[in-house]
């Protein structure tokens, strides 16, 4: 059975990162974008991060320019950005593609896992948040509406089994 386990991305810095490494942990992966209405979210994902990391919680972001073009910045810019801007110390993964001919592999492999609603497969928007079990499977989608805070519940459930 193929898990998150068995992809890699590159980071913001050009490293390719197997997932593997994240084995035993419950991830939360978002999509994410410096100039989206959502972008404030980055606030509460770090402090989830803050919470639970000790506990076992790594949270993965994938900044996509696909929605609006709202994520243009380099890697540089973006590693900035939420630095200055929301104190991010989650990992932040290069830029990618979550939906069409060129989305990441990962990505392709969550929304089959887990789609939206109806059985839609594609990414709505940015902030569309996936949690992952620490098996390496997908628990749960959450629409890019779903603030971090209301989603604590899943993570402590997750961070417990």
């Amino acid at each position: 059975m193929t898990t998150v386990y068995d992809f890699s991305a590159d980071t913001l810095a050009g490293k390719s990162v197997s997932l593997s490494e994240f084995k035993g942990k419950v991830l939360l992966i978002v999509n994410t974008a410096s100039k989206c209405g959502f972008t404030p979210q980055y606030k509460g994902l770090e402090e989830l991060y803050d919470k639970y990391q000790a506990q076992g919680l790594e949270i993965l972001g994938f900044p996509c320019n696909q929605f609006g073009s709202q994520e243009p910045g380099s890697a540089t810019d973006i590693q900035s950005f939420c630095e200055m801007n929301y104190g991010v110390k989650f990992p932040l993964f290069a830029k990618i593609d979550v939906n069409g001919a060129h989305a990441h592999p990962l990505y392709t492999h969550l929304k089959t896992e887990a789609p939206g609603i109806l059985g839609l497969k594609d990414i709505k928007w940015n902030f569309t948040k996936f949690l992952i079990g620490r098996d390496g499977a997908v628990l749960e989608r959450f629409a890019p509406t779903t603030p971090p805070q209301s989603i604590e519940a899943d993570i402590q459930k997750a961070l417990s089994s």
